[in-house]
């Protein structure tokens, strides 16, 4: 027990120093790794070797697929191509369903892009849709706000459940697929909140500058199929890649084990799979100057570069609590298959509420359970992929008053923050409830 008290002594420091005195994850990880090492008795050898293999091991994994990711991200978001996918998608519907339409939208936009930036570009179709539709702010806000929320915390390569398949190292295209799977309903859980709070909370509507709009509605026939498929490809290709490669190494083998196979599996590893939807990207940007791209580029690298570092602090971390040998303090008694998920959940939302960032919080969770898994009867490759949902739906649980995110919403839609608590913060709440009993269920009917 003394173990187990001063790995929970820590844990509640990192969350003190984050909080109170703003220290960067990075810095309040690796101290805290360190005053573990000194508190349990180990030699200063074993401290920083068990920080620098568990840094070096995760990135080796993991450091050049935030990268690509975030590069596919910067540049969609850039080259106007989240625009080209928001507004087919609304001429395609009624307006009526404009609301499910930017929870839609929200949804695709977030696989690639940070929620936050994806809320920001997407806004002003909010107050648009708002002025031609007739239907309150705060409804299109909420709709997209956890429509993009959703796959921000299930759908790799969004950063944070990317570094939590590789901390856990679960299979990444298995954790996309099921991730697909809860982050959709989860979407939905979103929308159908917002519809109704929508009835329940006046607006507090913005005026519209048409002058000086970022981004208006364009008639169906100035996007063309073919541009918004294109547009699509970088995003949708790696993904479909990666799925294909975890259905080919299904044990029954499906697609067989020839040169089909091996080109499959070879093009489905996430950094190939990634790297083409780079080259697409790049591809679907030629015509804009080179000088232009490679600022693209830089932020990219720089955006990317602070995740990684997240993530590898994260991975020492939790290299550190496995030398603790943490897992042989807890007793197993037959019944952690479930709660072990529970626990991984509980301690995401947790770490969420306490600091605010939902990326910091599933990469410390995923540190922290990692050791555990084994304790825990979560050992094989589906279970695996459910505790890294686990953690990214308690990382969702809740979006207030200390997260980046909450404000941004808010701010760009005109909230008030007891309006945002109401909405927004209230819709976070019951994705990441229903996050985890979609979860728990996928856990008692196939295992």
């Amino acid at each position: 027990m003394e173990t187990f008290f001063i790995i929970f002594s820590a844990l509640l420091l990192l969350i003190f120093v984050t909080i109170k005195y703003k220290v960067h994850p990075v810095f309040s990880l690796i101290i805290t790794s360190v005053l573990v090492g000194f508190l349990l008795g180990f030699d200063t050898e074993l401290i920083i070797k068990s920080i620098t293999e568990g840094f070096g091991k995760t990135l080796s994994s993991i450091g050049l697929i935030i990268v690509f990711g975030t590069t596919i991200g910067v540049f969609l978001e850039k080259n106007g191509g989240t625009k080209v996918i928001a507004e087919k998608i609304l001429n395609s519907v009624s307006a009526k369903r404009s609301p499910l339409a930017m929870n839609l939208i929200g949804f695709i936009i977030s696989i690639p892009v940070f929620c936050d930036s994806g809320f920001i570009i997407l806004s002003s179709l909010n107050r648009t849709l708002t002025k031609k539709t007739g239907i309150g702010l705060t409804v299109f806000a909420v709709a997209l706000s956890t429509g993009l929320y959703a796959a921000h915390v299930f759908v790799p390569p969004t950063p944070g459940p990317l570094a939590a398949a590789a901390v856990i190292e679960a299979d990444i295209g298995l954790v996309m697929l099921l991730g697909l799977a809860v982050a959709i309903p989860v979407a939905l859980t979103g929308y159908f909140w917002a519809s109704y709070i929508g009835t329940k909370i006046p607006s507090q509507e913005m005026p519209i500058d048409e002058d000086h709009m970022a981004l208006d509605i364009k008639s169906a026939d100035e996007i063309s199929n073919s541009n918004f498929f294109v547009t699509l490809l970088p995003l949708l290709m790696p993904i479909l890649l990666i799925a294909i490669k975890s259905i080919a190494e299904y044990p029954t083998f499906p697609l067989g084990k020839g040169l089909l196979f091996n080109i499959i599996v070879f093009i489905g590893q996430p950094i190939i799979a990634l790297l083409l939807g780079v080259f697409l990207i790049a591809l679907n940007s030629k015509k804009i100057k080179g000088s232009i791209k490679n600022k693209w580029v830089e932020k990219a690298l720089k955006d990317s570069g602070s995740i990684i570092l997240v993530t590898g602090a994260g991975g020492a971390f939790g290299n550190v609590l496995r030398a603790s040998d943490l897992a042989s303090i807890i007793k197993p008694d037959g019944s952690f298959i479930i709660s072990g998920l529970l626990i991984a959940f509980l301690l995401a939302t947790l770490l969420k509420t306490a600091q605010g960032s939902s990326t910091v919080a599933i990469i410390t969770t995923a540190a922290i359970i990692a050791p555990l898994l084994g304790t825990f009867g979560l050992e094989t490759e589906f279970e695996k992929a459910l505790t890294v949902l686990a953690i990214g739906a308690g990382a969702m649980t809740v979006s207030h008053i200390n997260d980046s995110y909450f404000w941004v919403v808010s701010q760009f839609s005109n909230m008030d923050v007891n309006t945002a608590l109401k909405s927004h913060t209230a819709a976070t709440l019951l994705q990441g409830i229903v996050g985890i009993s979609l979860i728990l269920l996928a856990q008692l009917l196939f295992t």
